[in-house]
Order: C-alpha cells, then sequence, then structure tokens
C-alpha cells in the first residue's frame, strides 16, 4: 500500500535531511553480540525511517550508510557490510517501488563488489520514475571527495573549449557535485557531535540536531524530537531576525 503523508501537528518536514546513522557497532557490543549484528539490526531502522519520512512530507533523505573512511574497519565487518547491502537491496527494492521511493547511490561504486554495483544500477533503474520522495544512499562517499570530484568534472568540461573563469559561480560548481540540493536539517545519532565529512558543501546552512539514540533504537518519537527542534529554529541564512521576520510575513 502506498504511503499517506501524514506530519505530525503543526510540524514542519524539512524538504532535505540528512542522517548519519552512528551507533550499530555500540549497540552490538553492548548487548554482547558481534558488531555486524548491529549493522543487520540498523537495517530495520532504516527501513522504519524512510517509512516516516515520507509520511511526514520529507521530499528527500540522505543516510550516511558508509563513508570512504570506513574501509579502514576490519576486513571481516567491511565484508559483512558489503554482503548486507545487497541483501538489503533485493529485500527492499519492491517496497521502494511501490511506495515511490526514487533510490540512488551516491558515492563511488566503483570499489564495491560487481555484484553490488549490479544491484545499485537495477535499483536505481527500478525506481527511476518514482516521485513521492528521494533517497539517497551515501555510500563510499565523502564531503571532500565530493568536492573534488566535482572540480574534475569542471576541469574537464573547461578544457574542451575556452571559458571565462568568472562564470564559474556557486550554482555551476553545485551542479556537479553527487548531491546538488542545500540540507535543511541533518541528524547524527548515537551521541557523537560531528560531521565526519559527510556533506560539506551541502550542509553549508543545516541545521544539526545530535541524538543520543543508537541508531538501531531509532524511530519514529526521535525523528518527531529532530524535527520539532527543527521546526524551533530561526533559518536566517546571514540576515538579522527582524529582516527574516519581515519576508515571511510579505
Amino acid at each position: 500500500m502506498p504511503i499517506s503523508q501524514n506530519t505530525p501537528g503543526s510540524l514542519n518536514a524539512p524538504r532535505h535531511l540528512a542522517i548519519i546513522m552512528d551507533g550499530n557497532g555500540r549497540w552490538a557490543q553492548s548487548r554482547g553480540k558481534q558488531r555486524v549484528s548491529g549493522h543487520q539490526e540498523g537495517a530495520n531502522a532504516v527501513r522504519r525511517v524512510i517509512t516516516e519520512c515520507a509520511k511526514m512530507g520529507v521530499k528527500e533523505l540522505t543516510l550516511f550508510a558508509f563513508s570512504s573512511e570506513n574501509w579502514k574497519r576490519p576486513t571481516m565487518e567491511v565484508n559483512a557490510l558489503m554482503t548486507l547491502f545487497v541483501q538489503a537491496i533485493r529485500k527492499e527494492s519492491k517496497n521502494l517501488l511501490e511506495n515511490g521511493i526514487r533510490t540512488r547511490v551516491a558515492g563511488d561504486i566503483s570499489r564495491f563488489p560487481k555484484i553490488l554495483q549490479n544491484q545499485i544500477k537495477k535499483l536505481e533503474q527500478l525506481t527511476a520514475e518514482c516521485d513521492v520522495m528521494k533517497l539517497n544512499i551515501a555510500a563510499n562517499y565523502g564531503g571532500r571527495w565530493d568536492v573534488l570530484q566535482a572540480c574534475r568534472n569542471l576541469l574537464n568540461s573547461y578544457s574542451k573549449e575556452p571559458f571565462d573563469i568568472e562564470s564559474l559561480d556557486e550554482s555551476k560548481f553545485t551542479e556537479n557535485l553527487n548531491i546538488v540540493s542545500d540540507v535543511d536539517l541533518m541528524i547524527r545519532t548515537g551521541g557523537e557531535q560531528r560531521i565526519s565529512n559527510f556533506l560539506l558543501w551541502q550542509a553549508a546552512y543545516a541545521e544539526l540536531y545530535f541524538s543520543d539514540t543508537l541508531w538501531p533504537d531509532f524511530g519514529k518519537e526521535d525523528l518527531i524530537q529532530a524535527i520539532t527542534f527543527f521546526n524551533s529554529r530561526e533559518r536566517r541564512f546571514g540576515m538579522t531576525s527582524a529582516q527574516v521576520q519581515k519576508k515571511d510575513n510579505q
């Protein structure tokens, strides 16, 4: 059954929500389990949050699933994550399609196993026409990598013909990023208070919300608390409060 949108009370959902899903390993270790079991439980939290975000009217959701620095983790854990990624795509593809969730993987997927690369391409093709919510899975992604590859793209395009350097502005640069839209609210779970090389350009004016809840336990109420915080913020974008209020009243 397709998802019906219903934002709780008078809350306004952020247009673009980004989440650093932290705490899977600690969740497992606190229960005497292997870290991979935390990632497995974290996949259930992903499903819950995608569903709730679509219901609340979020238009774009970006989840930090695997950073470009995560290759430093133990080989056994990395291999388990690759396997879990393949399984999750196979299991969730139908639900994502039926619920209108356009899904793409943002990041350098060339390092992934071929079977995972193929599953990613199939999922992106399957959901390409969906329009309820856009879901970005940031995998083998880093904010610095995103900026560097945007620079490379621009240099490659400009090397083919003469150009005016003054024509390069923020809008043109943004078009070459892996994820192009600005983030309104960034959530990090698990108690840490840093953004860990995630969406550095796109989060320039994002509201930052840090939750102590470990990712496998993160659910609807945690999401509502984060969006309530977002609604309490005055987003000035360099203006004064008086200017913002005047603009809102026009």
